[in-house]
């Protein structure tokens, strides 16, 4: 059975696993499902629609499944989704989403989002995700897996962060972050290759040497996106890890993808 704390209040319509903890002055609201193993620290809001899934430590504070904070949004009944084994601390928030999307903000598995962290209406987050403090994602951000975001950097509404990125705190990204790359700035600028990043994944020596060959084609070419797209397909073929940047480069979001290098100057 749920161990409850006598001052926590959970809806009926609520729907709980075995083993589910709900610490004191938790509110847990109708529609909301908590799957085995999670725990709800203290003075936490899960407002509802919202699905949680195993083993995550969420709270205390947190505030989940609370109306997106758009103009537009009239009660529609859209949701949350959380996977499972995500470390969630206290003063995150995380709103549902919207019906000018799929109506749903969803976060995957094995994510870190540290305190105050914001992410908005129709966000998805990725796996093995770090967000540090007060870090914000904007309505509509797409952040795919490993990334790494520093404390107090935020993302523009609709933009991408690629796979393996480094958003460095107190950044301000309004376009796409290209996967492997690292950035900084306000507006934020691609500061070159994430190779401690890489290293810490177990990238093969070899593995960095293609990474980073391809992503000098991109950024030091003089060529269009999709001149460079054929290039990477003409030299690289189906390299897996080449691939994941070419796949996000014929996907760019409404912002268009950060080509920028920075200059010396602007190095962070």
């Amino acid at each position: 059975m749920p161990k409850i704390h006598p001052t926590a209040y959970v809806d009926k319509r609520a729907e709980l696993a075995e083993n589910v903890e709900i610490g004191p002055n938790v509110y847990v609201g109708p529609f909301v499902f908590i799957d085995e193993g999670t725990v709800i620290k203290a003075h936490s809001y899960i407002e509802t629609h919202t699905r949680i899934g195993k083993n995550n430590q969420i709270g205390p504070f947190a505030v989940i499944g609370t109306p997106p904070q758009h103009l537009s949004y009239k009660g529609e009944e859209t949701y949350v989704e959380i996977g499972d084994n995500n470390i969630i601390r206290e003063f995150v928030t995380i709103h549902r989403g919207t019906s000018l999307d799929e109506g749903i903000t969803r976060i995957g598995n094995n994510n870190l989002l540290m305190s105050y962290v914001h992410i908005a209406h129709d966000c998805k987050v990725g796996n093995f995700v770090i967000m540090s403090n007060n870090a914000t994602l904007g309505g509509h951000v797409i952040v795919y897996d490993r990334v790494v975001m520093g404390g107090f950097s935020a993302v523009h509404q609709f933009c991408r962060i690629g796979s393996f990125a480094f958003v460095s705190g107190m950044s301000g990204v309004v376009k796409d972050v290209p996967p492997f790359v690292k950035v900084f700035g306000i507006p934020a600028k691609i500061q070159g290759l994430n190779i401690v990043g890489l290293k810490r994944a177990s990238f093969s020596k070899e593995e960095i040497r293609k990474i980073s060959q391809a992503l000098g084609i991109f950024l030091d070419g003089p060529a269009t996106l999709s001149e460079v797209i054929q290039e990477l397909k003409d030299i690289f073929g189906e390299e897996p890890w080449v691939k994941i940047l070419i796949d996000f480069l014929e996907n760019p979001s409404r912002q268009g993808i950060m080509r920028r290098r920075a200059t010396e100057g602007e190095n962070g």
